[in-house]
């Protein structure tokens, strides 16, 4: 819905399908984390998303029925993104607001429509659809992408191998109304050896999501596990008082990444590219990312104002990042899962004690920030990445900074196009090379909190539509502007790919709903 979302607003004619007959009515995914709100602000429904959710104001670790540590996450973020906080929104609502969006542009999800097969042809796509009333529709597009989960059909098409691995044990989400200490609206980890429970904080008071194993699962027996077939000790270190449960399901987790994220003109995108444990709220972001990333490079291509070759360094950039992502939270899965006296007690005993020193340390509770929050993500060493500027690399994203009273750099970043930054006084010669180009010239009078970010002053910054920095040059020469503009598979006119109502072209989508966890 993202990819649709940011395609129309791009000026892309696209049909999404779906072949589940209603959108989602349970909170599965939940973290919402500060990278996706950018983009959100930079569609305008950022701040609707926020005051539909949860601010998390703190990780509480239980042991043996004890509050062990708490560790403070209000403004965690302070000083590097305009949403400096833990957000919890649950993936239901999420669905609904994107649909909404999609539908104010005059774009439908279409239900119950599933993708039988597809072929490749030089110029484009065609794929035959399962209508709801089980008739067959031939589809032609220009490009197809499979945001159709683990079992992708678009990645089973193609053949793209999908390895990894599923890890042992059975796993639980419930959505249930309770009473007790742990439900403040902050989230509450339990890391006894004998369970795992982590409570998340919902909207609706006295409602929450846990999320745990089940250590004993039924032998011989053939049938679907309920609540009461959780253990229900860490419930009871909690002080928890179940009073109803909505929502029950069981699950395995899995580590995946495709071999590949393209084919011809076909692409991977979100669970049916990479999966992984839920630790750190990632997967869900992760999928927008990819949407993001690969939406203003179709976009580009599809109205003959780039290389059609800038579409090949959607999987360069996103690959990587997914690799290191599974890497990370297989670690990180391992170590709160694990069994055996010596994992309980670096668990119970050090872990809380190090999380709560831990926090204290400014560097530390930034490092993680960046890394939870997305917000750390960079493509230094991507094809459309130069130049360093102060400690801004090319590829990365572009800082965040207040410039006056109520403003900030990231608002220009609202027209999806190609711009030009520089903070500080403009060299000569930039303004003009700019107007020649066509990209927008945005200047900001320098302020000292400009070089706490890692800007360097008088130095320009070429900003992708995505907001992320294709070069930064330090001397601001508007010769290697040009020259960077001319020799890579980018737009040379940013007035290309400012929002317009082009539906010359058109992209198909086999999409499901996002997976239960």
């Amino acid at each position: 819905m993202v990819l649709a979302l940011w395609l129309t607003r791009l000026g892309v004619k696209v049909r999404i399908i779906d072949q589940t007959a209603e959108a989602g009515t349970t909170s599965r995914a939940l973290a919402l984390q500060a990278r996706t709100l950018e983009f959100y602000e930079q569609a305008g429904f950022a701040q609707q998303v926020v005051d539909a959710g949860v601010k998390v104001a703190a990780v509480n670790m239980w042991t043996r029925g004890v509050r062990a540590a708490r560790v403070p996450l209000t403004d965690i973020g302070k000083g590097l993104t305009p949403f400096a906080f833990a957000l919890v929104y649950p993936q239901d609502a999420h669905e609904r607001l994107l649909i909404e969006q999609l539908q104010s542009l005059g774009v439908q999800v279409e239900r119950r429509t599933k993708l039988h097969r597809f072929e490749q042809t030089v110029d484009g796509i065609s794929a035959s659809l399962q209508l709801p009333d089980g008739s067959e529709q031939s589809c032609q597009a220009s490009y197809i992408a499979g945001c159709d989960g683990a079992h992708s059909t678009v990645r089973e098409v193609l053949g793209i191998g999908f390895p990894g691995g599923t890890y042992t044990g059975l796993f639980y989400v419930a959505d249930v109304q309770a009473s007790g200490p742990v439900t403040d609206y902050e989230l509450h980890l339990d890391l006894d050896g004998a369970d795992l429970l982590i409570v998340f904080p919902l909207k609706q008071k006295g409602s929450i999501r846990l999320v745990g194993d089940i250590h004993d699962e039924p032998m011989g027996e053939k049938r679907e596990l309920t609540f009461d077939d959780v253990s229900k000790r860490a419930i009871e270190h909690m002080k928890l008082k179940i009073e109803k449960v909505n929502w029950f399901s069981t699950y395995r987790v899995h580590h995946r990444v495709a071999n590949q994220f393209r084919s011809g003109r076909a692409f991977l995108l979100g669970d049916a590219a990479h999966i992984h444990s839920p630790v750190g709220g990632q997967g869900m972001n992760t999928g927008i990312g990819d949407s993001i990333n690969l939406a203003w490079k179709l976009a580009a291509v599809l109205k003959q104002n780039a290389d059609p070759t800038l579409l090949d360094s959607f999987e360069i950039e996103r690959i990587a990042f997914a690799r290191r992502l599974v890497a990370t939270t297989d670690r990180i899965f391992t170590f709160v899962t694990r069994q055996g006296r010596c994992a309980e007690f670096v668990r119970t005993r050090i872990f809380p004690r190090f999380a709560a020193a831990s926090f204290k340390l400014a560097p530390l509770r930034e490092l993680l920030f960046r890394t939870v929050s997305q917000t750390n993500i960079n493509y230094r060493h991507g094809p459309l990445s130069e130049g360093i500027a102060g400690s801004v690399h090319g590829g990365d994203r572009l800082p965040w900074v207040v410039t006056d009273a109520g403003s900030d750099n990231f608002a220009p970043l609202r027209s999806f196009a190609w711009q030009v930054h520089v903070y500080g006084e403009p060299h000569p010669g930039i303004a003009d090379t700019c107007a020649e180009l066509s990209l927008p010239l945005h200047v900001f009078p320098w302020q000292s909190n400009m070089h706490a970010v890692g800007l360097k002053r008088s130095a320009t910054y070429l900003i992708r539509p995505d907001g992320y920095v294709a070069l930064a040059d330090p001397r601001g020469d508007p010769k290697r502007l040009g020259e960077y503009v001319r020799t890579k598979p980018v737009v040379a006119d940013s007035r290309a790919i400012r929002p317009t109502r082009d539906t010359s072209h058109q992209t198909a989508f086999d999409t499901q709903t996002f997976p239960r966890v």
